[in-house]
């Protein structure tokens, strides 16, 4: 091998490090923000998962995806972080999305959304605010977003963050799903 071939791959083994480190970087950031989302917004919507029985991790879940966790234009520019089309008067961005006074004010009214449409009202009586998967799927089937793949991509926020563990399911309800280890059980003794 000669001097300039080595040359040349210390410098793409150096380019890719570089490239690698730059996109652990981006990925670490986005997940910071998106962790910041959760504590800005995790009081909000369990208050709405009290009041209305849909769970807060499905609220945060949707919001985190229709928004990328805040930071899309319409969230930024119009409050809007559940890609809910309407009017507004915002001067800074052309846009058919519905503009809001505040953040609140659209997880508000995704939730008043959810209630005054027939497709979706049913959604409360079939489902608990501990049944994520159903809500999600529910959700979908109703006619919320166009994109087939739009419950599981929800659901993968959901488990990803771990937005299940803010639906304050009753004690009970969590014991049943923790597995008991091998090691814990007792032996079965049989007298012969």
């Amino acid at each position: 091998m000669d001097c300039s071939s080595s040359k040349k791959n210390n410098m793409i083994k150096n380019l890719f490090l570089i490239w690698l480190g730059i996109a652990f970087t981006s990925y670490k950031c986005s997940a910071q923000t998106t962790l910041n989302y959760i504590d800005d917004n995790l009081e909000h919507a369990q208050e709405l998962m009290r009041k209305n029985h849909i769970p807060a991790s499905v609220i945060l879940a949707v919001a985190i995806h229709e928004s990328a966790a805040g930071t899309s234009k319409i969230a930024r520019y119009l409050n809007n972080h559940f890609g809910v089309k309407g009017a507004n008067n915002n001067r800074k961005i052309k846009s058919s999305y519905k503009g809001y006074e505040n953040t609140e004010d659209s997880y508000d009214h995704f939730i008043t959304f959810l209630h005054d449409k027939t497709a979706y009202n049913k959604l409360f009586s079939n489902h608990s605010q501990y049944d994520y998967l159903g809500w999600a799927k529910g959700i979908q089937k109703a006619g919320y977003a166009h994109s087939k793949t739009w419950a599981s991509q929800v659901i993968a926020v959901i488990k990803k963050y771990e937005l299940f563990q803010y639906d304050e399911k009753p004690a009970e309800n969590l014991r049943a799903l923790q597995p008991v280890p091998l090691f814990l059980k007792k032996p079965v003794l049989t007298l012969e």
